[in-house]
């Protein structure tokens, strides 16, 4: 008689519960109340309250604006001094994570410190300078205003910084007031990024500002010179007749050898006669030639006259647009 298909079920059951691996602990809370204790230019001591079942601590920690991570592993501890890449004047941030069997802990609290730039006299950083921001962006570069900011001793200055969104900061320029105009940095994002650091007599600098994020600058194509204007003027006006005067000007330094210009009527007027010109005309564009006598037009506002001697049914409106040599001139 074969055996009952729940009781197989539940040995198999069991089969694979006997070989699966134990599972294993939980990691240890998240360590908290991280604190820096000591700082010297060359180390940073840091505190923390322990985290229930841990073994050990891991601490890692990156310069600013840098994309270096850097990482030391303790015992089970409380409290360690970092001193590997630590160097003078520079901005380093701190978390520390709990180890035990089950791995890592999240991180805890970020603490921030600059070292000071020596071991005697002055060690204290100034405050950092609050109210970072962009006041405009010049054609060249933005200009830059924050608030003052305090220290034990006294600022010396500021220093702002383009930093290029990577992992260099460049020193663009230096006042000791609180505003600067600065030149536009070298970057490979797109994006303009400045910070402010205060600095004070002994060489210590503050943590850094807020990042100020200033976009490209733009580029705009300045439209070409006016090489000439073309006046037109109706001299005299009749029920369907007119005549006009056009006056050309060459505005540029090189005189004009042979010259035909191109008007477009604002109305529907039809050129019966020219004199000082020759003429052509096809709707409402009518091309205007130089005489023999007239063909040359002095540089730097010399000018010709053409007389025109026509009809029109319902507008005698001023040209629109006058083109000269395929060049656009003003109307006046």
């Amino acid at each position: 008689m074969s055996r009952p298909r729940l009781w197989l079920a539940a040995t198999l059951l069991a089969a694979t519960l006997l070989a699966a691996p134990a599972t294993a602990a939980l990691a240890a809370p998240t360590p908290t109340d991280l604190q820096a204790t000591a700082v010297t230019p060359v180390s940073v001591t840091l505190s923390w309250t322990a985290s229930p079942g841990a073994t050990g601590y891991q601490i890692t920690y990156y310069q600013a604006f840098n994309d270096v991570i850097w990482s030391q592993t303790v015992g089970n501890v409380t409290t360690a001094t970092v001193t590997g890449y630590i160097l003078p004047t520079r901005q380093y941030s701190f978390r520390v994570s709990a180890l035990d069997d089950g791995g890592y802990s999240p991180s805890s609290n970020t603490v921030t410190v600059v070292t000071p730039a020596s071991t005697t006299g002055d060690t204290t950083p100034p405050a950092t300078p609050a109210n970072f921001r962009l006041i405009v962006v010049n054609p060249t570069g933005p200009s830059l205003g924050w608030d003052p900011a305090t220290d034990n001793v006294g600022v010396t200055a500021y220093d702002v910084y383009h930093f290029d969104g990577w992992y260099t900061s460049t020193l663009l320029g230096s006042t000791t007031g609180t505003a600067i105009t600065v030149p536009f940095g070298t970057s490979s994002t797109g994006m303009h990024n400045y910070y402010v650091r205060a600095r004070d007599a002994a060489g210590n600098v503050s943590i850094a500002s807020t990042i100020v994020r200033v976009p490209p600058p733009t580029t705009t194509t300045p439209p070409p010179p006016t090489l000439c204007t073309v006046a037109y003027k109706t001299t005299s006006e009749w029920n369907g007749g007119f005549v006009a005067e056009v006056k050309i000007t060459n505005l540029s330094a090189t005189a004009i050898e042979g010259w035909t210009l191109v008007l477009t009527f604002g109305g529907d007027q039809a050129v019966a006669q020219a004199w000082n010109a020759t003429f052509t005309q096809s709707g409402t564009t009518v091309v205007l030639t130089g005489e023999s006598w007239n063909r040359t037009i002095p540089a730097g506002g010399g000018t010709v006259s053409a007389g025109l001697l026509g009809s029109w049914r319902t507008s005698n409106a001023a040209p629109t647009s006058a083109v000269l040599n395929g060049t656009a001139c003003t109307l006046a």
